[in-house]
Order: C-alpha cells, then sequence, then structure tokens
C-alpha cells in the first residue's frame, strides 16, 4: 500500500494547473509561488474542496478522486486536518467547544475529553473556555491546530497558517509545529510565500509558477542548483546572468560574461557555444585582498566599479557595476570599512567557479 500523499492534477480553467506531487509520512512539502500560480487550489483539491480537473489523488492507499472513474470522495470523508490563514474559529463557541467540534464522529461525552488534551498539547491550559475573540492571534492559531488535529487526520495541511501573527509568535509556532511532525508522523503540505519560512520548515520545496511545478527538491538543493532562471528568481537570486558556455577543459568549464572569462566547475550537460543563464551567490563574490593572494583555479578575477551601498545591520550589500550587469555582493561591516568601500570606487573582486551554477537560458526553457 503506497505510504502518504500522491496527486497527478491537470486542468485548464479557472486556474491552468499541471501537477504532480508526493508527500511522505512524516515530510513537510511546502508549496511555494507567486499568487495565482495554484497553490491554494491544489491544497482545496486535495481537502475536496475544489473537485474539478483530470487526475487522481490517493491518500495511504485509499483513493479520494480520480477523474476517469468519476470518485469524488466529499470532504467529511477524507480524513483531512487544515489550518487557515485567518484561524476560521467559531466565534461563539469557546476554545474547547472549537476543538469538539471537529469530532463528531465521536460519542459526545468523549469529546471534551479528548478536546482538553489537544489543548493541552498546544500549552493552552486555563484557556479552554475563552473565546476566540478574548485569546492571541498565537492562541488562536493554536487553537485552530488543535482543532485540526482533533479529528486525528490522514494529513496536515497548512495554508499560510502563520501570516496573521508576529514574528515572535510565528517563530514559537515554527518551534511547536517541528514538535508536532516528529510525533505525528502524516503528511504535511503547506502553503506559503515566505522564503525563509519554507526554508526553516520544509524537507522539500515545490515551486510553482502559473499552475505547473518548476521544481521540486530540498531547500538546500534548490538554492544549490535552481533548474532554471524562473526557479532563481523565484527564490530571490540577485546574481543572476546570460552567458555564452565556450567549452570545457580537464578540470573546468569556460564561461563567457560581459567580455570576460570564467572558469567554473565542468557542465558537461551543456554543449560549447550554448547560450546559458549562470548564477552565483552573494558569497561566492568576494573582495580581492590588496596584499596579491594568488588565485585558486576556480576563482575568476573580475573589474568592477561600486555603484551603492546599502547598510543592513552588521552587513553591508554592495551594488557592483560589470558591463551592463549589476553583482551584488555582501560584506561584513568591518571588512567594508577596512577597505573603505564608496560609491564610485572601482574594485577587484573575485567570483568562486565552484559556486556558478549554469542553466539553460531563459529563451530555450519549455
Amino acid at each position: 500500500m503506497p505510504d502518504g500523499l500522491h496527486l497527478t492534477l491537470q486542468q485548464q480553467t479557472p486556474i491552468p494547473l499541471e501537477a504532480r506531487l508526493h508527500c511522505a509520512p512524516g515530510e513537510v512539502l511546502a508549496l511555494v509561488g507567486p499568487s495565482g500560480s495554484g497553490k491554494t487550489t491544489l491544497l482545496r483539491s486535495i481537502a475536496g474542496l475544489h473537485p474539478h480537473g483530470q487526475g487522481r489523488i490517493e491518500c495511504h492507499g485509499v483513493v479520494w478522486y480520480d477523474s476517469a472513474s468519476r470518485l469524488c470522495l466529499p470532504t467529511q470523508q477524507r480524513r483531512v486536518g487544515m489550518v487557515f490563514q485567518q484561524f476560521a474559529l467559531f466565534p461563539h463557541l469557546s476554545a474547547l467547544d472549537n476543538v469538539a467540534a471537529a469530532m463528531l464522529d465521536l460519542p459526545a461525552g468523549e469529546r471534551r475529553q479528548h478536546a482538553q488534551r489537544w489543548l493541552a498539547r498546544m500549552h493552552l491550559q486555563g484557556l479552554e473556555n475563552r473565546l476566540p475573540r478574548q485569546l492571541s492571534g498565537g492562541q488562536q492559531q493554536r487553537v485552530a491546530v488543535a482543532r485540526a488535529l482533533a479529528r486525528e487526520p490522514q494529513i496536515l495541511l497548512l495554508d499560510e497558517p502563520f501570516s496573521a501573527v508576529d514574528r515572535a509568535t510565528r517563530e514559537a509556532l515554527y518551534y511547536e509545529l517541528a514538535e508536532l511532525r516528529e510525533e505525528l508522523r502524516m503528511p504535511v503540505i503547506l502553503v506559503t510565500h515566505d522564503l525563509d519560512e519554507a526554508t526553516l520548515l520544509a524537507d522539500r520545496m515545490c515551486m510553482l509558477d502559473h499552475g505547473r511545478i518548476l521544481q521540486t527538491a530540498t531547500p538546500d538543493e534548490l538554492l544549490r542548483a535552481p533548474a532554471s532562471a524562473a526557479v532563481a528568481r523565484m527564490l530571490g537570486m540577485r546574481n543572476l546572468f546570460a552567458g555564452t558556455l565556450l567549452g570545457h577543459e580537464s578540470n573546468c568549464s569556460v564561461l563567457r560574461w560581459q567580455g570576460q572569462t570564467l572558469r567554473i566547475a565542468r557542465q558537461l550537460h551543456m554543449a560549447p557555444g550554448e547560450d546559458v543563464m549562470w548564477a552565483v551567490p552573494g558569497t561566492g563574490v568576494m573582495l580581492l585582498s590588496s596584499h596579491g593572494t594568488s588565485l585558486q583555479p576556480l576563482e575568476n578575477q573580475v573589474s568592477v566599479q561600486v555603484t551603492r551601498i546599502l547598510a543592513l545591520g552588521e552587513q553591508l550589500r554592495v551594488m557592483l557595476q560589470c558591463g551592463s550587469d549589476t553583482l551584488t555582493m555582501s560584506v561584513p561591516r568591518h571588512v567594508a570599512q577596512r577597505h573603505a568601500l564608496s560609491e564610485g570606487q572601482p574594485l577587484q573582486v573575485r567570483l568562486r567557479g565552484e559556486l556558478i551554477h549554469v542553466m539553460p537560458a531563459a529563451h530555450t526553457q519549455g
């Protein structure tokens, strides 16, 4: 029997959708993308709130939706726990009764006892009789999570669950979610627009745009090797440029950019002469020491000019002009002071070739 959630869906309206995903028990899969990319439509499809499209949804071996056989289990027959952005608590019910309302399949005498245990599990002892308006945002969200889990669901769906609370509360809820996932061992699908949140909480991230899944990978894999320029942009990569792969040498590949020749880790999947997009993280752009330290084989010396310096606490974000492109470099404040960095200043920087990642050119992406 297949474990976890397996989904394949296609539709043309109201939002075009072409998605295939799997979420294993105990795994957090984050759906990340701009507004209108299909994240919430996928979540609602899993919950049975959007029974449209061609495809199949299966959870722990039970088919919830199959367009080919016209099977569609109603929401109440899918063991789904769902937590919404705005909590969706019943305003006239106490915290205890909100949680008990999720357990209609239990005898009435047992519901409040189970609800009491779930509230205690979410650190809400003593608040059982308060109405939602008498609770803080974080407390309301804990009640919502307790209610979702009180149904003993087979999957937990989180729709922007932390966006309505302040940062301190959000971080506390992150910690509690991490504890819960270890204990409950169920698939967790998280919809979020916050990349930091997805990177922190998710085992894998699913990058969506216009209803299509562009790439699914761990946060580290995505940041190290985005599959396309579109994914790199969604991840907020600043150093993303067009170039031409000149060819391959015995221990490296050679990239042409802005009249400069860059030596990078071998990219044998790319053909010589191919137009490419390439990216380098901020950590891959480094000030060249004024002491004339010899460069390593994949450290490429580049002439630039400082165009702007932004102070971000103890780090400075430095914009560097190279031809028609702008590199972004992050520099500790004390290093910037030692080099007396200023706008208009010419500089030599080095690009760490082993951190440069090459992708198909934008015009060749499907």
